[in-house]
């Protein structure tokens, strides 16, 4: 079983930044790549990025690429979100999620979920 806890949401102003932070635990989370999604009111969750297990690979959607960076810490069981140059647009609760494989953007490919951190950026 793995555990995921994020942390780091808040109210920001457009243009500005935020970090959220993903902390892993769990005897079977070794391998695991890790991924962050997003869901607005009314609308369906969608993926916002992802990184393998080792870091060294890293995928975004279209729609923040060049504004928002993924990277994980050296013990591998936290994963960071640098959110910058935030839009209105980004406001969404932000979830973390594990799963097997590197790359995959559907939410039902993903095994474990976090419970979620508002992410909030005033026009």
């Amino acid at each position: 079983q793995v555990q995921l806890v994020e942390s780091g949401g808040g109210l920001v102003q457009a243009g500005g930044s935020l970090r959220l932070s993903c902390a892993a635990s769990g005897r079977t989370f070794t391998g695991y790549a890790m991924g962050w999604f997003r869901q607005a009111p009314g609308k369906e969750r969608e993926f916002v990025a992802d990184i393998s297990w080792s870091g060294g690979q890293t995928y975004f959607a279209d729609s923040v690429k060049g504004r928002f960076t993924i990277s994980r810490n050296s013990a591998r069981n936290t994963v960071f979100l640098q959110m910058n140059s935030l839009k209105p647009e980004d406001t969404a609760v932000y979830y973390c999620a594990a799963t097997s494989r590197t790359g995959l953007v559907s939410p039902s490919r993903y095994d474990y979920w976090g419970q979620g951190t508002q992410v909030t950026v005033s026009s």
